[in-house]
């Protein structure tokens, strides 16, 4: 299925997001402004921003005060993939340069700072300090996940609750309050701010994990970077833990792996690449984000029928089946 009926029904809306995310990020220091708007208008799914505003139909509909729960989590996205991509040398995303790629490191450092910042100035135009400490306690576990992340690059003998706990900091705890602080923010029941949180969670993991499958199985015009890109930046993902478990083949995909981290050899990726993608690892990949899935639409279950319970089903498969 497509975004873009979705996306059609709430252009208003989403129109105003756009503005005022580049309005946010507006500054008299030209080098800073160029390096924002390039990161800004690089593209995305927005699907932080759409979650927000889906939510916020569960209670009393209000854009001037959504847009300052929406607008900061996409800043907060923007941030931590300029800072993603200095840490992971990426030259590309999304079919783009970088930031760090068109300026240089410092430039998107200080550019992912920024925005970061401006993110928090923005969330305080509102007065609830439920939201304060919600959205406090997710940017420190984002942090904590970026960590852990490095801290495992080429790390063959981590464990799937090392994957788990990683992706959920640094993927799904942004959705998960996405949907739940665009409920908080409109005063819903409580009731349906806990089934909002816990399809984001399902619906976030589900889309990392989708993530992970396709830097494997995606070509470079689907997702807008070479693939195997994860597994050259040392981010060992679930295919590869997977296939390394299996008792046949595990044994030499980790010894391709250790020869890549020795050597850097470019031709082992392309090699391990082919082997994940014709591997079972794959279809049990599948099998785990389908789960999640299954999870996201049964906290649906728990909500009113309504457009955008009807809307947050169809963006819960597009995370399954989506190719880009």
């Amino acid at each position: 299925m497509n975004l873009m009926y979705i996306y059609m029904r709430m252009k208003k809306d989403m129109q105003r997001i756009e503005s005022e995310i580049e309005r946010s990020i507006q500054t008299d220091l030209r080098l800073l402004q160029q390096s924002s708007l390039h990161l800004a208008k690089a593209g995305g799914k927005r699907i932080r921003p759409i979650f927000v505003l889906l939510a916020g139909e569960f209670g009393e509909y209000d854009l001037d005060r959504l847009k300052h729960i929406a607008v900061p989590l996409e800043l907060i996205h923007m941030a931590t993939l300029v800072h993603d991509d200095v840490i992971d040398d990426a030259d590309k995303r999304r079919g783009q340069l970088t930031v760090r790629s068109k300026w240089d490191n410092k430039v998107a450092m200080y550019t992912g700072d920024y925005i970061f910042s401006r993110a928090l100035i923005d969330v305080t135009n509102l007065e609830n300090p439920r939201i304060h400490q919600i959205l406090s306690h997710a940017i420190v576990q984002m942090c904590l996940g970026e960590m852990e992340q490095i801290r495992l690059f080429f790390e063959l003998n981590q464990s799937l609750k090392d994957y788990l706990l990683r992706i959920k900091r640094k993927t799904a705890l942004l959705l998960a309050i996405s949907c739940q602080l665009g409920a908080i923010a409109v005063n819903a029941r409580e009731e349906y701010v806990r089934a909002l949180y816990d399809f984001g969670y399902h619906a976030g993991m589900a889309f990392q994990i989708t993530d992970d499958l396709l830097d494997i199985e995606g070509t470079e015009a689907q997702i807008g970077k070479p693939p195997g890109s994860d597994v050259r930046q040392g981010n060992i993902t679930l295919p590869y833990l997977l296939a390394m478990q299996e008792p046949e083949s595990g044994p030499y995909i980790t010894e391709q792996l250790e020869l890549f981290r020795d050597t850097g050899e470019p031709a082992l990726v392309e090699s391990l690449v082919k082997q994940i993608r014709a591997h079972d690892a794959v279809q049990a990949t599948r099998a785990i984000a389908h789960r999640y899935i299954e999870n996201a639409k049964q906290a649906l279950d728990r909500l009113p029928d309504c457009k955008a319970k009807s809307d947050l089903r169809k963006i819960a498969t597009f995370i399954e089946e989506r190719t880009y």
